[in-house]
């Protein structure tokens, strides 16, 4: 049996299907399973913008940093890469499982400018998890959970508990999703790698190729399995990248890319 608080929480969320007050009542029921600073749900498709569905950030993170984020910085999140994956992995997962090898000294996961969850007065995130479900219409779900510096990491109980939960989050987001209707949904299907082009416009179609995975968090390791090429490629590559873009680190070059999309 569910205790009388879950019961409620339950029913509180099912009734807010389909208003504005849905991601509350969904970060209501969570909060019995594990505590949380920040919360946000995107809708994410390999091929139309991403939908913000859900926005519980910190009243301190910077708005700028959301509008980047969905002028093309979300391709850097590895939650949006596990969304358009096929097959897809629903299921609650960390950061961490997620991220490419690199992921952490990419610029990405730190940057108040581009990363809608972090800013200068929450500080660095200590963890994020998420729910990565399936919707209908082409897109998948990312419910996203996150403690700021400072906090602990989600304990395995912590886990556990969020696990059991579920078939309740998926079940009232494809509910919410439907509800909402096609209104709700970009309509427009700009080709996903048309930021990277426009940002890197001087880069040859294998430069933007490596270029891509570099932000994304991949060290030249991974680069090179991923685009079946050698390691010794990858370096020439990002040598040559460096050179024409007139820049000396993969710091310079995440930066170019902030600017770009701030400028947009």
């Amino acid at each position: 049996m569910i205790g009388a608080r879950t019961a409620q929480a339950v029913a509180g969320l099912f009734a807010s299907v389909g208003t504005s007050g849905y991601g509350a009542a969904l970060d209501r029921l969570t909060r019995i399973g594990a505590g949380f600073d920040m919360s946000c749900i995107f809708g994410f498709s390999a091929t139309r913008p991403p939908v913000v569905i859900h926005d519980g950030y910190s009243e301190t993170v910077d708005r700028r940093a959301l509008r980047s984020y969905l002028r093309g910085a979300y391709q850097l999140d590895p939650f949006y890469a596990a969304c358009i994956a096929q097959p897809l992995r629903p299921g609650l997962w960390r950061m961490r499982d997620l991220a490419p090898d690199a992921y952490y000294d990419a610029g990405f996961s730190g940057s108040h400018e581009v990363h809608p969850c972090i800013s200068d007065q929450a500080g660095t995130l200590v963890e994020e998890i998420g729910y990565v479900l399936p919707l209908p219409d082409g897109f998948a779900a990312t419910y996203s959970l996150m403690r700021n510096r400072g906090g602990a990491l989600f304990d395995q109980p912590e886990i556990d508990r969020l696990h059991g939960l579920i078939p309740i989050v998926a079940a009232s987001l494809r509910l919410h999703w439907t509800m909402l209707g096609s209104d709700s949904r970009p309509v427009t299907s700009p080709d996903p790698d048309e930021v990277f082009r426009t940002a890197f416009a001087s880069l040859t179609p294998a430069q933007h190729a490596v270029t891509k995975l570099i932000l994304r968090g991949h060290s030249n390791i991974s680069i090179a399995g991923n685009l079946d090429i050698t390691e010794g490629t990858v370096k020439q590559h990002r040598y040559n990248i460096y050179r024409r873009l007139g820049i000396s680190s993969q710091s310079e070059l995440f930066q170019r890319f902030i600017d770009h999309l701030g400028g947009q």
